[in-house]
């Protein structure tokens, strides 16, 4: 499964990110969501500033805390926060036992991905909490997908 993560971190990246494209992103991730039955809570940033964020109904402050600790991790490694969990558990271990990090601050769960800029590197996140945390990485991953097919075919 390494291998699939990382090639989606290679295929997933921007030209360019704003505060438009993260409306428009963080819009159709509520709207699949929506679809769905999902009760998640989306939130997207640009370095610290945070450009969307909504709480669909049946959410809580925990939802919140999980994409605080999840966002830590993205930016600590710069990696999607379900790879970085992932590569532990490839090595037969967990993150929690071997990274050293305390868990109430940092927390290698799906659900969070860079928001990568070609040429640049990681420059946000975005992050999805609420679904069974492969769900939750499962979801970013389809919604950046469609986001990012529509911005090719303008």
């Amino acid at each position: 499964m390494t291998p699939e993560l990382r090639e989606q971190e290679e295929r997933l990246q921007f030209d360019r990110f704003d505060h438009d494209d993260a409306w428009a992103l963080g819009t159709l991730l509520v709207g699949l969501a929506r679809e769905r039955g999902h009760a998640v809570t989306v939130d997207i940033r640009l370095g610290d500033h945070q450009l969307f964020h909504y709480a669909l109904p049946g959410t809580s402050a925990d939802n919140d805390d999980w994409i605080d600790r999840k966002i830590r991790v993205v930016r600590r490694f710069g990696h999607s926060s379900y790879l970085v969990g992932q590569t532990y558990r490839d090595r037969g271990t967990t993150f929690e036992e071997k990274s050293h990090l305390d868990p109430a601050l940092y927390a290698a769960h799906g659900g969070c991905f860079p928001i990568i800029l070609r040429g640049t590197g990681p420059v946000g996140t975005v992050t999805v909490s609420g679904l069974p945390q492969l769900d939750d990485h499962r979801l970013v991953v389809e919604a950046l997908g469609l986001f990012l097919d529509s911005k090719r075919s303008e």
